[in-house]
């Protein structure tokens, strides 16, 4: 499933809602606090292209593995690409006290399992991965194709 995105902020609720409605049509409530980290996590990927690229984007949403485990509990992944057709890669930047942006990446790897980046095309794509299991089960993500001990938002190289 994917979502064609115009360098406009406005599409980042046009983005937000598209995933909903693809979530809840994948068996994903949107009470289920799985729906809402996805959807914080759509916004902030999606924000990062449309704001800092300048771009036309596609926002991806995958769902692996969906089963249920043995308690009938489902398990699985849910996988948000955002690909863009900048060269620019994510770049490390702390964002201190009162600024209004730099935090972006730093809550994709506090709200994901997995995140990263990876070239694509003549552009790039920035994904993260949520796992779909019981609750309090979740970790801190792991960042690939990046310094993971580092603060990232997107920033001038």
């Amino acid at each position: 499933m994917q979502l064609e995105i115009r360098p406009d902020p406005a599409e980042v609720g046009r983005a937000r809602s598209w995933a909903r409605s693809r979530l809840a049509g994948s068996g994903i409530g949107a009470d289920e606090p799985l729906a809402e980290t996805l959807i914080l996590l759509v916004s902030e990927l999606v924000t990062n292209a449309v704001v800092h690229t300048g771009c036309p984007a596609v926002l991806r949403l995958l769902l692996t593995g969906a089963r249920e485990d043995a308690s009938g509990a489902p398990t699985g992944t849910v996988r948000l690409e955002v690909a863009d057709a900048s060269t620019r890669p994510p770049a490390p930047r702390h964002a201190n006290g009162d600024e209004t942006g730099g935090r972006g990446l730093e809550l994709v790897d506090g709200l994901a399992d997995r995140w990263g980046w990876d070239p694509e095309g003549m552009g790039k794509r920035i994904w993260c991965e949520v796992d779909r299991c019981a609750a309090g089960a979740a970790g801190r993500a792991v960042a690939y194709g990046v310094d993971a001990t580092a603060e990232f938002a997107y920033g001038v190289v």
